[in-house]
């Protein structure tokens, strides 16, 4: 029997191979949207996460014709009245750049004291039939912003982004420990749960 294929609606190479990892001994055959289709790219102009990630899976499961995952996921900082939330992967502007980002980050921080620098990420992924059936959830990882990029695994905001229990940024933890506990990794637990029933009973 062949086994059913999970696309993940993003181009974000580092993303897709993070989840690949993280879902990789489902039997399932998991690929980027881009190793199936030259889809254009969707618009995330959702006020949440949860409206982003679920306009990515319908769109491509429906474009498609075949069950598929969105994931939209960002940084929110306490102080900062939940910068860079939604915007995370643009907030320096377009086009998107991780230094930039993080600069501007580290620029609108640079007076705030460690106790205040409280920041968690956030992870929601939708999982969409072509069908317009559609199932979120959501992964937090809680911890705080550093004061100048530190490590060099990960992607994004991770140089900044400290884990208190680990007292090491994302960028600097081993990949295999990130992907037990990042807020991605929480998301895709509950992500499995469904997969398991849906796929494997």
């Amino acid at each position: 029997m062949t086994e059913p294929v999970l696309v993940i609606a993003s181009r974000n190479r580092h993303k897709v191979e993070e989840i690949k990892a993280i879902l990789a001994d489902l039997p399932v055959v998991i690929k980027g949207v881009g190793e199936i289709a030259d889809l254009p790219e969707v618009v995330e102009d959702g006020r949440t996460f949860k409206a982003n990630a679920v306009k990515k899976a319908l769109y491509t499961a429906k474009a498609l014709n075949l069950t598929a995952i969105g994931d939209d996921s960002g940084l929110v900082v306490d102080c900062l009245n939940g910068e860079p939330g939604v915007n995370s992967a643009r907030y320096a502007g377009i086009p998107s750049n991780d230094q930039r980002n993080n600069d501007k980050l580290l620029y609108k921080l640079r007076d705030v004291p460690w106790e205040k620098r409280d920041a968690h990420f956030e992870c929601v992924i939708a999982l969409a039939e072509p069908n317009g059936d559609v199932e979120t959830c959501t992964g937090i990882c809680s911890g705080k912003i550093g004061y100048r990029p530190q490590g060099t695994n990960g992607f994004g905001y991770d140089p900044l982004f400290v884990v208190p229990e680990y007292n090491q940024t994302f960028a600097e933890l081993d990949p295999e420990v990130k992907n037990q506990i990042s807020h991605r990794a929480k998301a895709l637990a509950e992500l499995r749960k469904i997969l398991i029933e849906k796929f494997c009973r």
